[in-house]
This record gives structure tokens, sequence and C-alpha cells, in this order.
């Protein structure tokens, strides 16, 4: 098993590239926060369900993709905001409204990681962690 640096580009990157090849799933090593973006994805209607079982030991996340009409994945794009090298962290007046509303922005709050909207509704700013459209 190899660790990676960044768990959460992991997971961003292993969904980008299940949607290009038209997966219906993607499997990876789970964390408390892939979990967590997962489920908002999930809550938010751009993935399908989201299941940790154990393997080996060893705690595994599947999350079932969504596609629309004529195959088309419902996750346009997803970007990385915050990297390991370079934390970005926004106030909750700064939180981005991706494509006018269509997409969110995932944020790491001191209330724990929630969707842009939902933590712009808390007055609550944090570690802007990505963005999906």
């Amino acid at each position: 098993m190899t660790t990676t640096s960044d768990p959460i580009s992991d997971l961003l990157t292993r969904i980008r590239n299940a949607l290009k090849a038209q997966h219906r799933f993607i499997e990876l090593p789970s964390s408390k926060m892939n979990f967590r973006i997962a489920e908002i994805l999930r809550d938010q209607g751009f993935v399908g369900n989201v299941m940790v079982k154990e393997e080996d030991g060893r705690k595994v996340m599947r999350i079932l993709l969504k596609y629309g009409l004529n195959r088309n994945p419902v996750i346009n794009a997803l970007k990385r905001m915050s990297k390991p090298g370079l934390r970005r962290y926004v106030s909750s007046k700064k939180i981005p409204l991706v494509c006018g509303g269509l997409g969110i922005s995932i944020v790491s709050t001191s209330h724990g990681v929630m969707a842009g909207h939902e933590a712009r509704g808390k007055k609550l700013g944090g570690e802007l962690i990505c963005l999906v459209w």
C-alpha cells in the first residue's frame, strides 16, 4: 500500500479519472476527511451512494458515480483550492459562489467540513478545500 501526501487531491483525481473512463464507482482508502467530502458530494447530488467497508483490516471507501443523459457525468469539474504547500483560508463573506450557485465549494470550518453555502449561512469561514461544478 502506498501513502499519499495529499489524500484529498488523490480523491478528486480518482473521481475525475473514473468519470472520464465512465466507471460506475471508485474505491480508495477511507479517511474521516475524504468520507465527509464524499458525503457532501452525495448530499448535493453529485455522486450516488458512499459506503465504507473493511477489507483485510483496512477501511475502504466506495463511491458510486452519477451520470445524466447520454452517459454525461453529473460532475463537470473538480478543482482543489487549498493545497498542502499553499493553504487557502476564506472568511464567510469570501466563500465563492460556484457557477452562479449550480456548483458547490467545500470548506473545512471549526464546526467540521461543510458545503460553502452552509458555512456562509452559519457565518463560518475556514480552509477552502475544493470547488465542484
